[in-house]
């Protein structure tokens, strides 16, 4: 059985999207065993709790320096042993010795098709108003490993979106999330838990 982390900091719809596949079978040998946002009033938590699902809010804010949030949440994603850490709008960089101590075992869902609008200060509704700023016909969403940098380790699954004419920034994230985002992430994780299936 995969055991899988989820780290998000807003509402939680990509963690809904694979609670969802787990429930109805598109997601086999796999549970979620813990959420943990860095915001307090996200809502991720209450879905995750509503789940019997163990979450957690670990804030930089509640530490007086950047590596003791670091370290408690290091310590917070340790004591669950988990296979899998699923990045799921999570808006905080993750310490350097998780991304070593969990190599290849972190992903990342990201709202376009990298490499394009990704990086630095690509995140959220950012993402879609550069999209649509540049003018671009087709946008989607990336599901890829974490690595030392941003958006730049390996590629997993990608999905397009059009962008329609009279588009929103708003109205374009919708559809990003609800074409790409909520498909290829259930199904990201359940390639890497049947792998994990596989091997033993």
């Amino acid at each position: 059985m995969l055991k899988i982390g989820v780290l998000v900091s807003g509402g939680g719809t990509n963690l809904q999207a694979v609670l969802d596949a787990i429930e109805c079978g598109r997601i086999a040998n796999a549970e979620v065993t813990v959420v943990i946002s860095n915001n307090p009033n996200a809502y991720a938590l209450e879905r995750a709790r509503n789940h019997g699902i163990d979450a957690f809010c670990i804030s930089p804010g509640d530490f007086q320096e950047r590596e003791a949030f670091y370290h408690a949440l290091l310590e917070k994603v340790d004591e669950y042993g988990l296979d899998l850490i699923v990045l799921a709008g999570f808006l905080v960089t993750i310490p350097p010795a998780m991304v070593q101590k969990y190599r290849n075992r972190i992903i990342n869902i990201h709202p376009s098709l990298i490499p394009s609008f990704c990086g630095k200060g690509y995140y959220g509704l950012k993402v879609h108003e550069a999209v649509l700023e540049r003018g671009v016909k087709i946008t989607g969403a990336t599901v890829h490993c974490v690595d030392e940098g941003t958006d730049t380790g390996p590629i997993i699954l990608q999905k397009a979106v059009e962008v329609r004419e009279g588009d929103t920034p708003e109205s374009l994230q919708r559809r990003v999330m609800e074409e790409a985002e909520w498909q290829i992430l259930p199904q990201a994780i359940a390639m890497i838990a049947d792998r994990q299936e596989e091997t033993k």
